[in-house]
């Protein structure tokens, strides 16, 4: 992911066909055939799901094997230097919309569909004919009760802690990359070790709190509206943090090899870049699932 920013003159770089990202989708879709299984509760859900999982993250290595030896052998220049950062940019930007959609359902659920289901407004009275005992309260199961009661995470236990630990991961990477930029490369692998283990440290409490809500509070990804919700946010921004963590242990690793100078290493920032993204992210979700 990095490149090495020469003289603007130098040929374009165009790599050779791969058969890497044909290779990752067959990952990717045998990881989601084991997933749809298991949620389903039908049987053969291991050996897809263990075998997806397997082959992406080889192949995402790889992939990285050969971007790497491609960056550093001086075969990008600076026009693909500005490829790198155009092509990142936009994929922040569509991953910015994947999680509005997810946003947007939850506004639309609590602030529109809830309300009408309630009896809000005068035209349409469903909640008399089908439900008149519905209540417009959130969180919510539905009117069908879908998945009976359940009790809400606690936004100042693990979220809360999850919130610190991610912001301190926001510190650390830029320091580290301060430290990159003087050339203070002994400080910057340590800062970004720190990183590696707020991520996963992360990922551990977030573990943890769905083994409590699943098990003590009755809040499954089947609890109606809000069970889908909650679970399908946070779910996802723990898929996004799960792939940046792999993404900062290699550009760690890198960085331990002598990879990345002062003034060119931008697959250094663009893993900056993502993990500040999943930063912002996390807060909105702390403020909009958790709190509000």
């Amino acid at each position: 992911m990095a490149t090495h920013a020469t003289d603007s003159k130098q040929p374009y770089f165009v790599p050779a066909p791969s058969v890497w990202p044909f290779l990752l989708t067959l990952g990717l879709a045998a990881t989601l055939l084991g997933v749809s299984h298991l949620l389903e509760g039908k049987a053969f859900t291991t050996i897809p799901l263990i075998a997806g999982v397997v082959i992406a993250v080889a192949i995402i290595f790889m992939w990285f094997r050969d971007v790497i030896s491609e960056s550093e052998t001086g075969k990008y220049g600076a026009q693909v230097d500005m490829t790198y950062r155009w092509g990142m940019g936009w994929f922040i930007f569509s991953e910015v919309m994947f999680f509005a959609a997810f946003f947007g359902a939850l506004f639309y659920a609590r602030h529109m569909a809830l309300p009408w289901l309630g009896g809000a407004g005068e035209k349409l009275s469903t909640n008399l004919l089908l439900w008149p005992d519905f209540e417009n309260t959130w969180p919510t199961n539905g009117p069908g009760e879908i998945g009976g009661d359940f009790e809400t995470v606690s936004a100042w236990g693990l979220p809360f802690i999850n919130t610190l630990l991610l912001l301190s991961s926001g510190v650390t990477i830029t320091i580290a990359h301060h430290a990159l930029k003087d050339a203070k490369r002994l400080k910057c692998i340590i800062f970004m070790w720190a990183t590696v283990a707020l991520g996963a440290t992360f990922l551990y409490f977030q573990a943890e709190e769905y083994i409590h809500a699943y098990h003590e509070l009755n809040l499954t990804l089947g609890s109606g509206i809000y069970g889908s919700t909650f679970f399908m946010l946070t779910g996802f921004h723990g898929m996004h943090v799960t792939l940046g963590t792999f993404m900062l242990i290699v550009i760690t690793l890198r960085l331990m090899k002598g990879h990345f100078k002062p003034d060119s290493h931008f697959g250094f920032e663009g893993v900056a870049w993502y993990w500040h993204f999943v930063d912002v992210v996390w807060v909105g979700l702390f403020v909009f699932v958790y709190i509000l």
